[in-house]
């Protein structure tokens, strides 16, 4: 596809789209509104108690249109917390494993980021062109459409973008044919390695001095707390203006409550240094007291809310909310609920059932009647509506003082050097394995990673490759991966390449012979036959069994490794131009023991 003519996609949101892998125009339009019910009350458990960063996860039905089948689809801004936006894989791979009829495809505003995260594990063919309709998640993996080499072979050519119908009905055939490498499905593994129980480890409590108000809000909509946050993180002069009377939340009736962030929230809430308006009546113990994270975090999450509403507010006390039961799809939500044994056994009309069922309709007005109503409500309006049908009791949250759970530590957001060191090298791919590596496979590829011959040797394929506007070129590059490729017509691209680095060998080899006859060949023949001499010395003193073969000289540059390691020596351990060198080859060299 023309670049110029893609769509636009927002930053930090999400778009998803689930398909019938085989269907037809009057099957989609009758099954997929009703399978809506199903797949809502399939997540409902793991989503009645999430904490979206911004936009929670939502479906809608979306008939054909332009050559697009039938299919369910919604989008979400995830913000600063790309997790939301891997916990969305997540539920998709759920999904298409639980529902078999089922495809998914997603991407954001950097394209197919699954195939990102696999990103060195894909084949040559694949790139942001050659991918569009070829990625989805089927049966909970990632299938990718191939790339057909001959007639007759399943895929389309490299250069073709199919249609999504034909590529749903390749992919309900071929299923087999199209399963990702198991490199590529591992990678997207590791990414979601601990999900669903991640989903409570990402979570943190802490204790907060709060407006007896904004903890009755957040006892109903736990979520709330999320556009609190997010208002006080990026507050203006003119937000704060509506601090400095504090209308809906007075300070003066405060009780101390726990409070459940996710980590990028209680984060973002921490590393903001705050200082009330003294007109606002908020004022913050001394730093000693042992109370002071409570009040402080208390301080900023009043702020928080009182920006809330004096923005969306205005509109609260015009109407209500219709009830989630006048929806068309409640009905069906809840029996697919109870099908699925959602409320435990317990008694209708329980206190503890009654917990599950506003639950339940929380995050069914977020995922279904918000996408549908044509009068969103903003945060701000919810809160003030909260507080509207859900009365509360001072005495009654004060006495819950001596009751609440302890909070937890924020240690998390101290990283050692350490941590960080080995949180940068899996990312980047170094010592990245699906478990604990074995100690014979790490002491081999230290082994290789450090010897002469490895760095010369990296170092002249560093020299050899060719580099253009879409990466580095090397002697692979021109050679076919798989006996498909084999019979592939070499492009103008790929053949001027060839020709360019047969002639960057030919002038290195004139080079050689050239340097063969001067003062320097000799030089770096006597070094090279002078460090041999040694390895032969220090052979032999080692052992005491005579050698059963020759051997062969090193292929060692003298000059390149001493220059080498002069450079890491004056790097003192810290990074520099040697090191980083290195280490995009594939090279990691030891510490260095000879501190002289």
């Amino acid at each position: 596809m023309d670049p110029l003519k893609k769509v636009p996609v927002s930053e930090d949101v999400v778009h998803y789209r689930l398909f019938l892998v085989h269907p037809d125009t009057q099957t989609s339009e009758e099954t997929l509104p009703q399978l809506l019910e199903d797949l809502l009350a399939e997540l409902a458990p793991l989503l009645v108690k999430y904490i979206w960063q911004q936009q929670p996860f939502n479906l809608s039905y979306h008939p054909e249109k332009g050559g697009v089948p039938a299919h369910l689809a919604g989008s979400t801004e995830f913000g600063d917390n790309v997790e939301d936006e891997w916990f969305i894989v997540y539920l998709l791979k759920h999904l298409t494993r639980t529902f078999s009829q089922l495809a998914a495809s997603i991407h954001d505003n950097d394209g197919q980021f699954l195939l990102i995260e696999a990103a060195e594990y894909l084949p040559k063919w694949l790139d942001p062109d050659s991918s569009e309709n070829r990625v989805f998640l089927y049966r909970g993996e990632l299938h990718i459409l191939p790339n057909r080499t001959r007639s007759g072979e399943v895929g389309w050519p490299r250069d073709s973008v199919p249609f999504l119908q034909e590529a749903l009905d390749v992919l309900h055939k071929h299923a087999d044919h199209c399963l990702a490498h198991q490199r590529i499905r591992s990678a997207i593994d590791r990414r979601l390695q601990g999900y669903p129980d991640k989903i409570q480890s990402s979570l943190h409590h802490a204790h907060c001095y709060l407006p007896a108000a904004i903890a009755a809000v957040l006892s109903q909509r736990p979520a709330l707390i999320a556009p609190a946050v997010s208002a006080f993180y990026l507050r203006d002069p003119i937000d704060l203006q509506a601090c400095r009377t504090f209308r809906n939340f007075p300070p003066d009736a405060r009780v101390l409550t726990s409070v459940t962030f996710t980590r990028c929230l209680y984060a973002q809430l921490m590393q903001q240094s705050f200082v009330p308006d003294r007109r606002s009546g908020y004022t913050l113990p001394p730093r000693s007291h042992p109370q002071y994270k409570a009040h402080e975090l208390g301080m900023k999450l009043a702020h928080g809310f009182e920006i809330l509403c004096s923005k969306n507010g205005l509109a609260a006390a015009a109407g209500h909310e219709a009830p989630v039961s006048s929806h068309p799809h409640w009905r069906g939500f809840l029996d697919s609920l109870q099908r699925n044994g959602y409320f435990k056994g317990e008694l209708e009309g329980s206190v503890r059932y009654r917990e599950l069922m506003t639950s339940a309709e929380n995050f069914f007005k977020q995922s279904v009647t918000r996408t549908h109503s044509s009068s969103v409500h903003g945060p701000g309006e919810e809160v003030l509506q909260v507080l509207q049908s859900a009365p509360y009791s001072l005495e009654e949250l004060k006495k819950q003082e001596a009751h609440l759970p302890p909070e937890e530590s924020d240690d998390w957001l101290n990283i050692s050097s350490q941590e960080l060191e080995r949180l940068l090298e899996e990312r980047g791919g170094r010592g990245f394995t699906c478990g604990t590596r074995v100690a014979e496979e790490e002491e081999r590829e230290e082994e290789a990673g450090y010897s002469l011959v490895a760095v010369t040797q990296g170092m002249k394929n560093f020299i050899n490759a060719m580099s253009s506007h879409e990466g580095e070129l090397d002697s692979d590059d021109f050679e076919d991966e798989d006996e498909e490729d084999e019979d592939e017509e070499v492009g103008p691209r790929e053949q001027a390449g060839a020709e360019a680095l047969g002639s960057l060998r030919r002038y290195m080899d004139e080079m050689d012979q050239e340097l063969q006859t001067t003062n320097i060949g000799k030089i770096l023949t006597f070094l090279v036959q002078y460090f041999q001499q040694g390895n032969d010395r220090a052979d032999a003193a080692s052992s005491s069994e005579p050698a059963e073969e020759d051997l062969q000289p090193l292929n060692v540059d003298v000059n390149l490794v001493t220059n080498l390691l002069e450079s890491l020596a004056s790097q003192a351990g810290l990074a520099g131009p040697a090191s980083n060198l290195l280490q995009s080859l594939g090279i990691h060299l030891p510490p260095n023991a000879d501190q002289s």
